[in-house]
């Protein structure tokens, strides 16, 4: 059976932009306080600012409230719900099984702790709702798409394995499918399996692609970095990018309750941008209103917070964050033909220990990696690079020049000789020592590490070798990049007995040492293989970073910039500030460059062009001096290049 719609992925489609839909009157138990004239007051609002899209819900109990038997009037509202979308010039998701929301799981009655993925007679019902609704308004206007669950591993629990999984997602799409609906389809399971956190859950991103239109992330986090806050949506757009399907953010929001409407304005303004330069294709906000008049009822009573997750508040008026989104739509609406983000040569190595749960290894390793890689997301991007995440375990596709490897303590054999491949055909890696944040067999896990580059370590068994210093200092002794000898770089030192530990090497006859710590020792050292280069940083600065609270920016981003300069990836456009970071997307009207002050301070940042492109402001105005920068605030431009005309 043919499961695959490809629209998404074409370049000039339209982004999906809006909200999850709960009707102020009643949130999930609006089917049966269903206002009509509400909704469509609702939804006009929506539509009028800016909104394309409504991710729905079809609330279990209330729509099936005996087994394979709808309740007729639900469904009658429900299509009343659709028309009134059409009848704004909205689309709809629907999402079908909808047993877990807001902090609480809702069975239907008839369920009897039946298990959701292994009892065939439960699979069986939920394909059989998930067919009939398809069935009954596949071919209504308002749909734009399918979902198959909201946080599924919330309600149907994490333990099954990947292929229980599999096999009910199966039986889910191929129920769609089977009804003759073709709308672009996916599970709504917030996209937070093994590839993706490096926590297995069961839903496996890597064999689930087969099934799937999209991937949809749902990101809530919470940092102790504000740069990581703002980036951490698009570092999961980027790790879910390379499975070879459109990304949307299905669900990302903030509470009233734990930060200021201004506060979260910004929040929202920050994860908007940088999820379209991580090449998103949609966005889904949770959600639509406030439900200050539901106080008393489940869910909100005893998950108060979710009372004030709305764009709107309980009384209909639009808060700071809707005025984000609106303004985020008109400036997507300005390009007709698509926008495509800036390609990029640069790419963060995703092992492979971080997405297979190989023998004898333990969480703690891939909790790790999965801290160590978002900072060097984070300070890539503070370096201005527009990055991308390549795994070991598809053998690193792409034609990337330059390998980040942040603190890395394992890679197989597999993916060492493959890179070293890349190294001799021209690549240039980075790599900074780890040993670990345990003492099970605390060491790098990085065979023929003395030949990759170029030293002779030093370590001694069973040992780590302790730093001491609270903030360890890089003395420049060669050029690299923008950064000249005689400059010193600094990097505060955090983490535990284990992973406060240090590389001891001697350089080769051919290793060049460009960086000394305060003892002298190699810090930095670079080693010419074949046509390439490969770079080694003796310290785990990525982890001490991933490891202290507000370490954003820092002096990673300097050496990442450095080492894409002597790779030849200097950014089309850069800056010298790395408050700001700027990433790149390709119009129908050229490149289009997007920075934002990733701070609360004001700021005056010299932009650069690498072509000595004409810099063009919003307003059409060529920028000759510094651009000032408000606190937060996110700065548009196009480039023209010499042989192109204004």
């Amino acid at each position: 059976m043919n499961t695959k719609n490809t629209a998404l992925s074409d370049a000039s489609a339209p982004l999906w932009i809006g909200v999850n839909f709960w009707s102020r009157s009643g949130g999930p138990l609006m089917w049966h306080n269903y206002d009509a004239a509400v909704i469509r007051a609702e939804l006009s609002q929506l539509a009028q600012s800016g909104c394309n899209v409504t991710r729905s819900f079809l609330y279990w109990p209330h729509f099936v409230p005996k087994e394979r038997t709808f309740d007729q009037d639900v469904l009658d509202r429900f299509r009343d719900f659709l028309d009134a979308h059409s009848e704004t010039n909205l689309s709809t998701i629907p999402t079908f099984i909808v047993g877990h929301m807001s902090g609480e799981n809702w069975d239907p009655t008839w369920r009897n702790g039946r298990d959701l993925y292994r009892d065939t007679t439960m699979v069986a019902e939920q394909g059989w709702i998930a067919h009939e609704i398809a069935k009954r308004f596949k071919d209504h206007p308002a749909v734009c798409g399918w979902l198959v669950s909201n946080e599924m591993p919330l309600y149907g629990g994490k333990d099954a394995s990947p292929k229980e999984i599999y096999a009910w997602a199966q039986a889910m799409v191929y129920a769609v499918r089977a009804a003759g609906a073709t709308q672009p389809v996916s599970l709504g399971d917030g996209a937070w399996g093994l590839e993706m956190t490096g926590v297995e859950n069961g839903f496996s991103v890597r064999s689930l692609r087969e099934l799937v239109d999209f991937i949809g992330p749902h990101a809530y986090p919470m940092q102790d970095d504000e740069m990581r806050q703002f980036l951490y949506a698009a570092y999961m757009c980027s790790m879910a990018a390379g499975f070879g399907l459109p990304v949307i953010m299905e669900e990302f929001g903030v509470t009233s309750d734990f930060a200021s409407d201004a506060n979260a304005a910004v929040y929202y303004r920050h994860l908007l941008y940088s999820t379209l330069l991580a090449g998103s294709k949609g966005w889904i906000a949770w959600n639509n209103c406030d439900y200050d008049n539901l106080a008393g009822q489940d869910p909100y009573r005893h998950h108060p917070f979710e009372l004030h997750f709305g764009l709107i508040d309980s009384e209909g008026n639009p808060k700071l964050q809707m005025e984000e989104l609106s303004s985020f739509s008109e400036f997507i609406k300005g390009f007709r033909g698509g926008l495509t983000p800036g390609k990029s040569q640069a790419a963060i190595v995703v092992p492979e220990h971080f997405e297979t749960i190989l023998p004898f290894t333990e969480q703690s390793f891939r909790s790790d990696m999965s801290k160590n890689m978002l900072q060097a997301y984070v300070s890539a991007r503070s370096a201005d690079l527009n990055i991308e995440m390549t795994r070991e375990k598809d053998g690193f596709p792409g034609n990337h020049r330059l390998y980040i490897m942040p603190s890395a303590k394992m890679l197989t054999t597999t993916g060492v000789k493959l890179l070293t491949d890349k190294l001799n055909a021209g690549a240039f890696l980075y790599l900074s020592y780890f040993g670990g944040s345990t003492n099970n067999q605390r060491g790098p896990w990085i065979p023929w590490l003395n030949e990759l580059f170029g030293v002779r370590h030093k370590m001694r068994y069973g040992l780590a070798e302790p730093i001491q210093e609270d903030v360890v200092k890089f003395l420049f002794t060669e050029k690299l990049g923008d950064i000249q000898p005689g400059q010193t770089l600094t990097f505060a030192a955090a983490g535990n007995a284990n992973s406060l530990s240090y590389l001891p090497v001697e350089a080769g006859r051919t290793t060049k040492v460009i960086a000394v710590d305060h003892n002298g020792m190699p810090a930095v050292t670079s080693y010419p293989q074949g046509t390439g280069v490969s770079f080694l940083c003796t310290y785990p600065i990525e982890h001490f970073a991933a490891n202290t609270a507000n370490a954003n920016p820092n002096d990673i981003s300097r050496i990442y910039r450095a080492i894409a300069e002597e790779a030849g990836l200097l950014p089309e456009v850069y800056t010298d500030d790395c408050r700001i970071t700027i990433g790149t997307m390709e119009s129908d009207v050229g490149t289009v460059a997007i920075a934002a002050n990733m701070t609360p301070e004001s700021i005056n940042a010299n932009i650069f062009c690498r072509e000595d492109c004409k810099i063009i402001s919003a307003m059409g105005e060529i920028i000759l001096e510094k651009i000032a920068f408000l606190p937060y605030e996110v700065v548009v431009f196009t480039l023209v290049k010499p042989d192109k005309t204004m």
